[in-house]
C-alpha cells in the first residue's frame, strides 16, 4: 500500500538530505573533482545546452538529486573569473589596491552574491508558484531543490562570462571608442549576452518534469529586446559605463 502524503508537508524521503555540507567539503578536495566533465559541460553549454540539460535527466535517475554533487563548476567559474578580472586591471587599471579591490568585489558580488539572490528567487518562484498540482495524496511531491537552482545560475552565467568577460576583454579598445559603432556593438553583445542567459535559465528549470508554465523564465528576454534599441538611440555605451565604474581612470 502506498504511503498518503498530506499537503503542504513534505515526505520523509524527500526531505533536505545534507548534501550541501558534503558539497562545501569536495571544494578543498581538487582530486575528487571532475574536471574533463566540468570542461565538456562549459563547452557544450556554449554550443549545445540542451545536451546538457539531457545529462542532468540521467544523474538524477543515478543520484537521486538533480543538483551537481561535484563543485567542480563553481570552482573553475571562479578561477576564470578571477584571471579574466586580473587580465582588465592589468590592462586598465594603475592601483594594485584597487585591482585586489575589483577582483575581490566582482568574485563576492557578480558571481557568489548575485548568484545567490537569484537561485534564492527561482527556487522561491518555483516551488510555490510553478509546480504541477498533485493528481491525488499518493503521488510523491517533488521540490526544486536551491543548490539546484544555483546549478542553473552557474550554467546560464559561463557563456555570458566568455561573451562579457573573454571576447569583451578582446574587443574593448573598440568598444568603449566613442561613435556610434562602438555603441552599436556594445549593446548588441550585451543584448545576446543576457538574453541567452535567460534562455538557459529556461533550459535548467524546464528539464524538470513536475514544473509548469517554465516559458516565464523567456520572458526577460523580451524585455531586453526592448530596452536594446532604447539604449543604442540614447548613445548608452555598457561597456564604457562598466569599465568607467570599475577602473579609476576614465575611458
Amino acid at each position: 500500500m502506498l504511503p498518503t502524503i498530506s499537503k503542504g508537508r513534505s515526505p520523509s524521503n524527500v526531505r533536505p538530505s545534507p548534501v550541501f555540507p558534503q558539497y562545501l567539503r569536495r571544494i578543498i578536495k581538487w582530486r575528487q573533482m571532475d574536471i574533463e566533465y566540468t570542461f565538456w559541460q562549459m563547452l557544450h553549454l556554449c554550443t549545445s545546452p540542451k545536451v546538457v540539460y539531457q545529462h542532468t535527466k540521467y544523474h538524477k535517475q543515478t543520484k537521486n538529486q538533480w543538483a551537481r554533487d561535484d563543485p567542480a563548476f563553481v570552482v573553475i567559474c571562479i578561477l576564470l573569473l578571477a584571471f579574466s578580472t586580473l587580465a582588465y586591471c592589468a590592462a586598465y587599471d594603475h592601483s594594485t589596491a584597487h585591482a585586489v579591490f575589483v577582483i575581490i568585489s566582482v568574485l563576492l558580488f557578480h558571481f557568489l552574491l548575485t548568484g545567490g539572490v537569484l537561485a534564492t528567487c527561482c527556487w522561491f518562484l518555483t516551488n510555490n508558484y510553478l509546480r504541477e498540482e498533485a493528481p491525488n495524496s499518493h503521488v510523491v511531491e517533488q521540490r526544486v531543490e536551491w543548490l539546484y537552482a544555483f546549478d542553473v545560475h552557474c550554467n546560464s552565467f559561463f557563456p555570458m562570462f566568455v561573451m562579457l568577460y573573454v571576447i569583451h576583454y578582446f574587443l574593448s579598445p573598440l568598444l568603449v571608442a566613442h561613435g556610434f559603432i562602438p555603441v552599436l556593438l556594445s549593446n548588441l553583445l550585451f543584448m545576446v549576452a543576457v538574453s541567452y542567459y535567460h534562455y538557459l535559465n529556461f533550459l535548467g528549470y524546464d528539464v524538470l518534469p513536475f514544473l509548469e508554465r517554465t516559458t516565464f523564465f523567456l520572458y526577460p528576454i523580451g524585455i531586453v529586446i526592448v530596452l536594446s534599441p532604447i539604449m543604442l538611440l540614447s548613445g548608452f555605451n555598457p561597456s564604457r559605463y562598466l569599465m568607467n565604474m570599475y577602473f579609476s581612470q576614465r575611458l
